[in-house]
């Protein structure tokens, strides 16, 4: 896994989220969205990260990763009701997704750390 590049990932999708919303193009599947095991990092983590489940530095990654999922599924859902979610998804701001977001660069930087120490 490139650490890295997972870090890249995450944060170009958050992006193109972002984009979708401001958009309400309803691009973006709730359903789809929740699923933590689809995208690379996902892939990643229940595949062969899973040789890793005994460390905790996996165990909060594979938690953050599924909750970050779980939050952005909700914002997605909501927006695509008709709600306003402009608040939560402004950069830095003190939210759920963002500090859910924050929460998995920082897992996936301690992971990284693990590994290559």
């Amino acid at each position: 896994m490139d650490f890295d590049e997972a870090v890249a990932a995450h944060s170009k999708w958050k992006r193109r989220m972002r984009r979708s919303l401001a958009k309400h193009d309803g691009e973006l599947n709730p359903a789809e969205v929740a699923l933590d095991h689809k995208c690379v990092l996902g892939e990643w983590i229940y595949g062969e990260g899973a040789s890793y489940c005994s460390l905790a530095e996996y165990a909060k990654l594979k938690y953050e990763h599924d909750r970050f999922h779980k939050v952005a599924a909700e914002l997605i859902q909501r927006a695509n009701s008709g709600e306003s979610i402009d608040a939560e998804l402004a950069p830095c701001s003190n939210s759920e997704f963002s500090t859910s977001s924050s929460a998995v660069i920082i897992a996936i930087v301690a992971m990284k750390k693990w590994l290559s120490d």
